[in-house]
């Protein structure tokens, strides 16, 4: 994650001036969710409740959405989630494809390996797309417009948190001065240095590594491939590594390593920034400053995200280094797992203990993340003499031997976190020898005219191949997709290794809760039950 960043001395860039919402009236009803944070995260999980119809306040101090560097790079994961919500054909329209990455090593023409980040083909999205933040955060307000019942408060800074038995209490300062909101569930989703955390006298626990990175985001016309390029010391960038991408509006993201010990101030002068930006695009090729910043990395998280009825969300709860993606994808899916279960519990439909699945699923998640931004990070600046020279032989190795491609770390890009173990998942031992393990996110697949992650649809669905004793279960809340019924689903047949009689039980949120060779009506209630949390389920 970016956080502790030295940008350009001025006032933050606003890409687009929202209107401050004046002080609710006093007699205002009070939402159900409030979520505080207006970023992409926040702005994804109150587009999801609001969908399901709950009253939801999201709360920003700022009144405006920022420019400047952010996160760009959105993998199939997160595409997948928000084309549900109906924003990522927009972002996918607007934003630059790209599944393919390439992997340079010194002053080599030739890519040392490349790698494809959609190697299942035939399904709906890209396995990545590069898009400015700051035009996804528009696209989810626009998209919220259609929520009446979500009270998006532009200019409302949260000064006061105060947890209660069944709910939180947050005081908020606005223009007109300070109130008070009250509401079963506050969502954190406040960034990096997030208030709310250390209202709470929480703090992050993990890596805070001793390198600086420098953020050239650059714009010049100019055909080149829609493809990630990363270099190990190139002849253009002496302290170590750099990286390439390309977004729209003819805007390029340039990444250099700098080393520690460096003046950060001076470091994003522009005529300090102009020789590496030369160095790697050339001498003939004129381009625009949009925006310089120098970073540190970090890959730290809160010890837990659940506190009472107050829950952490993105990057209030997590931070990772950029180098893989896993930042706002990792709390987009933050902002999935937790909407279904809000939604359970404000239903009624399941307890609290629900949300203690959350804390579980997401600091799985997290630490996956962690772990893989971490590793990278190792790898790309070694901090002992063996590191450095394990790096340069599997460097070496690698132009020659495909073996050793495999142990080249320049970022693991993001993909979805699998959670086995998490206590909403039942594993029923049939041998399997393909498909999606349960715990695992679903695949998609080319189903009639459309797409098996459309059926999917945010419900717990039972997909079945021809077994009639689960097809006609009748359970409330549980849709069945009966595929023997249905033309066009040899891609899914395939690809879920659904024989004849079996079947999978998918989550709201299009993870596997389960799967059997030939299960009972038993069995899938049973699943059902435990992928609700219900009490005891496992012991009926």
């Amino acid at each position: 994650m970016k956080d502790d960043a030295v940008s350009q001395p001025h006032s933050i860039p606003v890409y687009k001036q929202l209107e401050t919402a004046p002080m609710p009236a006093t007699d205002a009803i009070e939402p159900e969710v409030v979520i505080v944070g207006g970023g992409p995260v926040g702005l994804t999980l109150a587009l999801d409740l609001g969908q399901k119809g709950y009253r939801v306040t999201v709360l920003s101090r700022f009144d405006f959405i920022a420019a400047g560097s952010k996160a760009i790079c959105f993998a199939k994961r997160s595409l997948d989630i928000l084309d549900r919500l109906g924003v990522a054909r927009r972002m996918i329209d607007k934003g630059v494809i790209w599944n393919l990455g390439k992997v340079f090593n010194g002053d080599a023409q030739d890519p040392l390996y490349q790698f494809d980040m959609l190697p299942v083909k035939d399904q709906k999205n890209p396995g990545f797309i590069n898009i400015q933040q700051y035009y996804v955060e528009e696209y989810l307000v626009d998209a919220l417009a259609d929520c009446p019942n979500v009270d998006l408060r532009w200019g409302h800074e949260v000064i006061g948190l105060e947890p209660q038995d069944v709910g939180a209490k947050v005081i908020v300062q606005c223009a007109e001065g300070e109130y008070a909101i009250s509401a079963p569930w506050v969502i954190a989703g406040d960034g990096s240095k997030s208030p709310m955390r250390h209202m709470l006298g929480l703090d992050f626990e993990g890596r805070v590594f001793e390198d600086n990175f420098l953020i050239a985001d650059v714009k010049f016309t100019e055909e080149r491939p829609s493809e990630r390029w990363f270099w190990f010391d190139p002849p253009f960038n002496g302290a170590g590594s750099a990286l390439l991408h390309k977004q729209p509006d003819d805007v390029w993201r340039l990444d250099f390593q700098l080393g520690w010990d460096i003046d950060r101030e001076a470091a994003i002068l522009p005529e300090n920034v102009e020789p590496y930006v030369r160095g790697m695009i050339g001498d003939d090729v004129e381009f625009e400053e949009e925006w310089y910043s120098v970073y540190t990395f970090q890959c730290r998280r809160m010890r837990n995200f659940v506190h009472g009825r107050v829950i952490f969300v993105g990057d209030a709860a997590h931070l990772v280094s950029p180098f893989g993606a896993r930042g706002c994808n990792g709390g987009i899916a933050d902002a999935d797992n937790l909407a279904w279960k809000l939604d359970l519990v404000l239903k009624g439909d399941a307890t609290d203990h629900l949300i203690d699945s959350y804390d579980y699923e997401a600091i799985t998640t997290a630490d996956e993340n962690i772990l893989n931004s971490t590793r990278s990070t190792d790898f790309m600046t070694p901090k002992s003499l063996i590191s450095q020279v394990f790096r340069d032989a599997v460097l070496d190795l690698a132009k020659d031997h495909e073996f050793a491609r495999p142990f080249v770390n320049s970022g693991r890009l993001s993909t979805p976190v699998s959670y086995p173990q998490s206590p909403l998942i039942t594993q029923d031992g049939d041998p399997w020898k393909g498909g999606v393990a349960p715990g695992s996110p679903a695949l998609d697949a080319v189903l009639g005219d459309g797409w098996l992650l459309e059926q999917l649809d945010g419900q717990f669905v039972l997909l079945t191949n021809g077994n009639n004793a689960v097809a006609n279960i009748g359970v409330d809340g549980l849709r069945v997709l009966n595929v023997a019924e249905l033309e066009g689903s040899e891609a899914v047949i395939d690809r879920y290794e659904l024989v004849p009689g079996s079947a999978y039980l998918f989550r709201p949120d299009q993870y596997v809760a389960a799967r059997w060779q030939s299960p009972t009506s038993q069995d899938v209630q049973r699943a059902f039950d435990i992928a609700r949390g219900a009490p005891n389920a496992r012991h009926n």
